[in-house]
């Protein structure tokens, strides 16, 4: 349950509110879960939560989402403190509002083919972008990178809002992190030159898409700012898989919530992301739990390296089980493929069997095969581990494995 908590502090407040005498009117039946909890004030916080997304609801101003008390609701209910019951008033009209929306949702009509026209100045507009981008990355490396290490925050996002204002979203988000490159140390500047790089490939290959085989023009267009709706998605083949959940990572820029979902395939050995956006404080996707294993289907996004997906179809409940892991060679090897097909990839799903944490920040496989961890919990995971081998799962980037989850056979999952 507390793999839904939107961070760690969060699951810990659930901690405490998860006790029965702080608690009335709890109950439960097939589709939800509710209760008030007495909070610091006169009246409590009524709770709820739809057992079928999983959905939250809570009286309380927390901006969280979920709040400490939807959470604290679920831990009881967890352990049997919610009796069956009929729903209150108050439950079954959330619920009802929640099928409206819904049913309203499905009866949307599909949207109209684009415009020609429009289709076409919009490329006109990210093509005059893009060759404005040429210009200014030529610029800086002829000007030299030096002056680049007290140059202000605007460098780059002056840079970026021209790429807005060409319709080129996706490559302006990636213009606006180079200020996030720390500027001290001796490598700052081959950090930078590298991204630099990376960002000339990409014009380049735009440039000159009508030359590359399909599946990577539409891995330029995607690195672009070019989307796909929803439902052009959803007509992919789909994969059906029995997708493990390894990990969950929220980042926030420019009052945009992103969550990252990772997942793999049991059988495919696939790696897929479920993305989902929302503003500070409001719903993002909880229904995938790290450390669960849910049997759907999966579309994914069109590319040379196909990775962001949507989940089609569920099919049973997602189950708690010990994910498969791979060696480190093996998963340099498969990273090295993917790398190859999407130069542009910052960051990979990974699942390790039976490792071990070094003290120098290292984790070591069973071959003695070893990889770096990115800023982590270093001594929770030994904590966790107690010395043993465990199974952990994260974000690999350029700079080493964010560990996400984890798995022991005597505690289970725990999320990092």
């Amino acid at each position: 349950m507390l793999g839904l908590a939107p961070d760690p502090a969060s699951g810990r407040a659930a901690g405490t509110v998860a006790k029965p005498a702080k608690w009335g009117g709890t109950g439960c039946d097939d589709l939800a879960v509710w209760g008030e909890c007495q909070g610091s004030g006169s009246s409590a916080y009524r709770a709820c939560v739809d057992l079928s997304e999983p959905a939250f609801r809570c009286s309380c101003p927390s901006r969280k989402f979920p709040c400490k008390h939807t959470l604290g609701l679920l831990l009881l209910w967890s352990d049997g403190a919610a009796s069956a019951a009929e729903q209150p008033a108050w439950v079954a009209e959330w619920l009802e509002q929640r099928q409206h929306r819904t049913e309203k949702k499905d009866q949307q009509p599909v949207a109209k083919t684009r415009d020609p026209k429009t289709a076409q100045r919009r490329e006109q507009r990210v093509d005059d972008g893009i060759d404005e981008l040429d210009r200014w990355l030529r610029d800086q490396v002829t000007q030299g990178l030096s002056q680049t290490e007290q140059a202000p925050y605007s460098l780059w996002d002056e840079a970026a809002r021209r790429l807005v204002d060409a319709q080129a979203g996706a490559l302006a988000g990636q213009v606006r992190a180079l200020a996030t490159i720390p500027r001290r140390g001796p490598d700052w500047p081959e950090r930078l030159l590298e991204e630099y790089g990376l960002l000339r490939l990409l014009v380049r290959a735009h440039q000159r898409r009508d030359e590359l085989p399909e599946a990577l023009r539409e891995t330029v267009r995607a690195r672009v700012g070019f989307t796909l709706s929803h439902d052009e998605v959803l007509q992919e083949a789909p994969v059906r898989d029995h997708w493990y959940v390894a990990g969950v990572r929220d980042s926030e820029q420019e009052q945009l919530i992103t969550r990252r979902i990772w997942l793999r395939g049991g059988a495919t050995g696939r790696s897929a992301l479920v993305l989902s956006f929302g503003a500070p404080g409001r719903a993002l996707d909880a229904s995938l739990v790290p450390g669960t294993t849910l049997d759907a289907d999966l579309a994914f996004y069109p590319g040379a390296q196909p990775l962001r997906a949507i989940v089609a179809t569920r099919h049973g409940t997602p189950a708690q089980e010990r994910p498969p892991g791979v060696t480190v060679t093996v998963f340099l090897a498969e990273y090295a493929q993917a790398l190859g097909r999407d130069p542009w990839l910052d960051r990979w799903p990974a699942v390790f069997a039976d490792v071990r944490l070094s003290r120098d920040r290292h984790l070591i496989d069973p071959n003695g095969d070893a990889l770096p961890l990115e800023s982590a919990d270093l001594w929770g995971l030994l904590a966790l581990s107690g010395g043993e081998p465990i199974t952990v799962a994260g974000e690999w980037t350029p700079r080493g494995l964010l560990p996400l989850s984890a798995w022991h056979e005597r505690d289970g999952v725990i999320t990092l």
